[in-house]
């Protein structure tokens, strides 16, 4: 989204790009493997959820397809117009995968419209409420306070400050949807613990703002994750056991027990995750440890025009 709002000339476009260069694709899959676990563990909520929602995650869908095609196909052309066609594919499909995250995971919280079988009651768009429009600002706003602070963090020179001077700003205001989100949340299920959660994001909020107004980038990073983490731990016990309301009948809930798949399959998974998560994360760290230096304009090598495969 600050490739398409923020960055001024195509030499800021590109050093954006390569902040998250060697990072953004497999950070992408781990929304893949959040949907493949969601089926595997929870055949039965993934049915309803994807069912109910199906306008919205294909909308996300093909918003995470343009954008991971256009950070590919950017550079394969010459044009100033092939480069700002895609560019506006990388920034209008994040902010419409954002939304669509963030309306969807709003109404996992607060209930969609669903019968004993866990079948729509409605319209394709029965979706579409205020709550799920909040969801969404909520996930967009998010993510424009923490893209801009990566860019403070992972940047010099012009982007930096600008990233940085955005951060201050746009904060207070942008992530006001999430507030509002963990507000709703709270006043329909909440209890002492989840309001315990609550104070802590909270302050990790409010210690990420003062960071990145004192400049600690990295600090500030940090604050605004935890307030993530805190938020969303707090949203989501506040509902616990019921993983899918239902609208309709709070008798066809869908909880973690009649949701779930059989003990064997969630043992398999157990097992599974408990050996292969380890590695996996710790490669990734790895290379995020490998790409931690900041980026300038200078770094990067001059712009040049891709030799097409096929000579005529």
């Amino acid at each position: 989204m600050h490739l398409l709002t923020r960055a001024r000339g195509e030499d800021e476009r590109r050093l954006m790009l390569n902040t998250i260069g060697p990072v953004w694709d497999g950070n992408e899959v781990w929304l893949l493997v959040a949907g493949a676990g969601t089926f595997a563990a929870f055949p039965f909520w993934y049915a309803a959820l994807f069912s109910t929602l199906y306008v919205p995650l294909v909308l996300v869908l093909l918003g995470l397809i343009f954008r991971a095609v256009a950070i590919e196909y950017r550079g394969k052309g010459a044009s100033a117009r092939w480069r700002r066609a895609w560019d506006w594919a990388i920034g209008a499909g994040s902010m419409l995968a954002a939304f669509g995250i963030g309306a969807g995971l709003a109404l996992t919280t607060t209930g969609l419209p669903i019968d004993a079988d866990g079948n729509r009651v409605g319209g394709p768009f029965v979706w579409l409420t205020p709550i799920a429009v909040l969801g969404g600002l909520a996930v967009v706003g998010f993510c424009f306070v923490q893209g801009a602070t990566f860019l403070a963090l992972k940047t010099e020179g012009a982007v930096r400050e600008r990233a940085g001077r955005d951060v201050v700003r746009a904060a207070p205001i942008a992530l006001l949807p999430l507030v509002g989100w963990v507000a709703v949340v709270q006043v329909q299920s909440g209890d002492v613990l989840t309001w315990v959660l609550v104070a802590l994001a909270a302050v990790a909020a409010i210690a990420g703002w003062l960071a990145a107004r004192a400049r600690r980038e990295g600090t500030a990073f940090l604050g605004f994750s935890v307030f993530l983490v805190l938020g969303a731990a707090a949203i989501f016990a506040a509902v616990y056991p019921v993983v899918l309301p239902s609208t309709v009948d709070h008798a066809f809930d869908l909880t973690v027990a009649n949701a779930s798949s059989s003990g064997y399959t969630l043992g398999v998974m157990t097992v599974v995750t408990a050996v292969a998560l380890p590695v996996v994360l710790l490669y990734q760290a790895w290379s995020y440890w490998v790409f931690r230096k900041r980026l300038a304009v200078h770094h990067l090598p001059a712009a040049h025009e891709p030799a097409p495969a096929v000579r005529p």
